[in-house]
């Protein structure tokens, strides 16, 4: 894949990752459009990035947590990115994510709904309006940020671990499905990353989750991971791991899972105080 000339969309832009990839892709050469529900921030990176190379950044101000703003945005983002010959949508980065929710006990249904629409049925949606073009070309690459809960577990979050499990799944599964017809698929997995949610969640009920993020390796900025990120599109790799240790964790888990249930419980009660 070569980001050069390419039409990319972002989604979750306003900051974090979605704003450093959105920076990268664009620093390649790329024409990008950003999403978020923060006007404002993607409104400024706009303006900041069509500074440097005019028209070369769209704003769009959408709520992903619907099949109506996937479709909307997927619309709005081809007729700019085909606009001037363009190539219309390239990449589309799934990055658009959500934290919270604990225990079944006092998680309510509208935080598992918000963590169910926006980390899982996003990616669906958007594929779902991306396909059949990306079809007809032959071509198209769909990234989606995950998490390391993905692959192994969050202490603490039930929503967040079982929704980040089903955006692996999907992107597996949409890779196996249209691998040979043309269709690329990257899955990012990093574990802490100095983002917003990983600093709100702390003042959420959620800290607990967090100090384990924290104590499980190195928190990473954002810039880091987006380095990481082109370099893995530029290769078409699928599994994406600004934190290589999460590969022995996988490769741990599978090897003895009675073991490893045992150990994240040990864990659990050592930073949850006996859950």
């Amino acid at each position: 894949m070569e980001l050069n000339g390419a039409g990319t969309v972002v989604t979750g832009a306003a900051g974090g990752i979605g704003d450093a990839l959105a920076r990268r892709f664009h620093a390649a050469g790329a024409r990008v459009v950003v999403s978020d529900l923060n006007s404002e921030g993607i409104a400024s990176l706009a303006a900041e990035l069509n500074a440097v190379r005019p028209n070369s950044v769209h704003a769009l101000t959408v709520d992903i947590s619907s099949e109506e703003g996937n479709r909307e945005l997927v619309a709005v983002a081809r007729h700019f990115l085909e606009s001037d010959d363009g190539p219309g949508i390239s990449l589309y980065f799934a990055n658009a994510g959500v934290g919270g929710g604990t225990f079944l006990e006092s998680t309510s249904e509208e935080q598992w709904e918000l963590a169910m629409a926006v980390n899982l049925h996003a990616h669906r949606w958007a594929m779902k309006y991306l396909i059949s073009d990306w079809l007809a070309r032959g071509r198209g690459y769909f990234c989606s940020t995950a998490s390391a809960a993905g692959l192994l577990s969050q202490i603490g979050s039930g929503p967040y671990s079982v929704t980040k499990h089903a955006a692996v799944a999907f992107a597996e599964w949409v890779s196996i499905s249209y691998g040979d017809r043309g269709i690329k698929v990257s899955c990012l997995c990093p574990q802490g990353v100095n983002t917003n949610m990983l600093r709100q969640s702390d003042d959420s009920g959620f800290a607990g989750a967090t100090n384990v993020v924290r104590a499980a390796g190195v928190v990473l900025e954002p810039t880091e991971v987006a380095d990481v990120v082109a370099e893995a599109i530029a290769q078409e790799r699928f599994l994406i791991l600004p934190h290589p240790e999460v590969s022995e964790y996988e490769q741990r888990k599978a090897a003895d899972r009675e073991r490893w249930l045992a150990g994240m419980r040990k864990l659990q009660a050592r930073v949850l105080g006996g859950h």
